[in-house]
């Protein structure tokens, strides 16, 4: 039996019923037609669902495999890239071992971009593709589980109820991803902590290292089975975010009444923004393999987060804001007309989220 079924991406032998599926599911062409077609009358909400399907149709008959989806992932990535950024580099890809797996413990600004600018990268460097790990909070319309499962995406169970059920889910899930790096030589792609760093901070958890042992206790001891791993830190950088404004509402919400309640579809909106948003230069570096001995949780979360934050690239946006919080003028008229261009309540929050990387780059130095 296949003990990971419920959580793993889709093999190839199950792309064809997926797609099938998904060409004949409402809620899917509806969210299509919403996206392209938003400001067209609704009047031509029918005509517009029989040529979107029948041209789903046609493009999903060319894909047999994961391979294949991928591939036409690449083409929408090059489109957004073209649309949506100023340059895109990438730093340190050229040190990773083709022969074995890796976990990448990345930085996480972006739901969907994050992992994909990743993948877009080894893509283009003849690497193996990521599995990623998805929080099941994402995954409230039955369409999504099935395009992000298309795309090697593996589901963390965050609304697991009680304790039995949520140490069931975690040790699956730390049993799939050392298997994937084992026995499966594949990459994949987590977050250094559960949610988006909206205030700019990035601080790995040390829950999520934990659970990466909690399949291997039994067997070896904690520092072995994180060498196994073949752990290499991601620090992805963007000049512009364009969920800014979205994160600092959030976050100004939080610091005035203590709470904030997301509406329903609130992060599809945001994985929509991620996509279509302008973005700047974006830098996707690399770290160092880990290779060192080290026994608590707690250490390698020290030793990852040195990296991620040592290998930030610093963005005339994250210099500027922190000129500006300080009282200095900025020397960015382009980042200045970005911020003239905000909400004035959320101002001083999007300047502190933007300058939070390079104070957090200070502090690690002094």
């Amino acid at each position: 039996m296949d003990q990971f079924h419920d959580i793993r991406p889709y093999n190839d032998d199950e792309v064809a019923k997926v797609l099938a599926n998904l060409v004949n599911t409402q809620d899917f062409i509806d969210t299509i037609i919403g996206f392209r077609f938003k400001n067209w009358p609704k009047v031509l909400k029918g005509p517009l669902a029989f040529f979107v399907k029948m041209a789903l149709k046609k493009q999903m008959s060319k894909i047999h495999n994961v391979h294949d989806f991928q591939s036409i992932v690449k083409g929408y990535m090059d489109r957004m890239i073209k649309n949506t950024t100023t340059e895109v580099e990438y730093r340190g890809i050229d040190k990773l071992d083709k022969s074995v797996g890796h976990l990448f413990i990345s930085n996480h600004r972006d739901i969907a971009m994050d992992p994909a600018f990743v993948n877009y990268g080894l893509y283009l460097n003849q690497l193996s593709t990521v599995r990623i790990a998805i929080g099941d909070n994402l995954l409230r319309r039955p369409f999504v589980s099935d395009l992000m499962r298309l795309n090697k995406s593996f589901i963390v169970k965050r609304s697991a109820n009680g304790v039995r059920e949520m140490m069931a889910a975690f040790t699956q899930l730390s049993g799939y991803i050392n298997h994937s790096v084992e026995s499966d030589l594949c990459n994949l792609w987590i977050a250094q902590k559960e949610g988006r760093a909206k205030d700019g901070l990035d601080k790995t958890d040390p829950a999520i290292i934990k659970m990466f042992y909690m399949s291997k206790k039994k067997k070896m001891s904690f520092a072995e089975a994180m060498k196994s791993l073949n752990i290499v830190p991601v620090s992805i950088s963007y000049e512009y975010d364009p969920c800014a404004i979205d994160k600092a509402g959030e976050l100004y919400e939080k610091a005035e009444t203590g709470n904030y309640e997301k509406s329903e579809f609130e992060d599809i909106e945001s994985i929509k923004n991620g996509i279509v948003g302008k973005k700047g230069k974006v830098v996707i570096t690399f770290g160092d393999q880990i290779t060192e001995d080290f026994e608590t949780p707690d250490d390698l979360v020290a030793e990852i987060d040195r990296q991620i934050i040592n290998n930030y690239e610093i963005h005339s946006s994250n210099r500027n804001a922190l000129a500006l919080l300080e009282g200095e003028k900025s020397d960015d008229q382009a980042f200045d007309d970005y911020i003239a261009a905000c909400p004035e309540d959320l101002k001083t929050t999007i300047l502190q989220m933007y300058a939070n990387p390079l104070i957090q780059k200070n502090q690690l130095r002094d």
